[in-house]
């Protein structure tokens, strides 16, 4: 494996042992070689590989004990929603099954929001959708479209349910600009998102859900199509 480059060294290596981890060649429960190997690999001093060490350690992906070594934890049974963006970045292959939990969350905030959502919630929805039909541009489309579904969350009265909306928002943002297709043009985007606001406004539970459904559904369509193209384009299909 060739000498990193000089520029940016820490966060180089933090990648390269983090692709190694999430691909598998360093296995969870598994110890990673001793540091001085690894830095001869890499073509670092120690104290750079324990900064690199350090970030993984924060991400949930790396326990060091003193005197034993560096082992690999095991993220899937002790990680948090946290580590999604990373894992988005490692794979795309993610992608699906946080669409399918955010199907199953966004039908339920819908859901509680037309119970529980306050008059002056429903205004800041109004005006967060008068904001989605006017957006100039796609990307400004769906950063506002965000903000309806964080406004949805605040009126469920549930703070969780709001840390889960910002986790899976969080968890999209390695692919974000892959994921601008239903958002393209703004007044179709206001129009796919409208039915859910307007049964939460009406306080129909059961219409909200089912709006929200169709919303989620409709709208993951788009963008795992327009993933699938990049993803070709990317590797030459086209």
């Amino acid at each position: 494996m060739g000498v990193l480059p000089r520029e940016s060294t820490v966060d180089v290596l933090e990648k390269r042992l983090r692709e190694d981890i999430l691909g598998g060649r360093h296995p969870a429960g598994s110890y990673l070689p001793p540091e001085r190997e690894l830095a001869d690999e890499f073509g670092v001093n120690r104290t750079t590989l324990k900064h690199a060490f350090g970030r993984l350690a924060h991400a949930g992906l790396l326990e060091t004990r003193h005197g034993v070594g560096t082992r690999v934890r095991d993220f899937l049974r002790l990680g948090g929603a946290d580590l999604l963006p990373m894992l988005v970045g490692h794979s795309p292959d993610w992608i699906g099954e946080i669409f399918e939990v955010r199907r199953h969350i966004g039908a339920l905030i819908a859901e509680r929001a037309a119970a529980r959502a306050t008059p002056a919630q429903v205004t800041d929805l109004r005006r967060l959708m008068a904001a989605v039909r006017d957006a100039e541009g796609g990307e400004a489309a769906q950063l506002t479209d965000a903000e309806v579904h964080r406004a949805l969350a605040r009126a469920t009265g549930n703070r969780v349910y709001v840390l889960l909306t910002n986790t899976l928002f969080n968890a999209y943002l390695p692919v974000r600009a892959a994921l601008v297709g239903p958002f393209a043009e703004a007044g179709a985007a206001h129009d796919r998102l409208a039915p859910v606001v307007d049964a939460v406004a009406a306080g129909d539970r059961a219409a909200a859900r089912a709006a929200a459904d169709a919303y989620l559904s409709a709208t993951e369509r788009i963008m795992l199509d327009d993933l699938a193209r990049a993803r070709r384009r990317r590797d030459g299909a086209w």
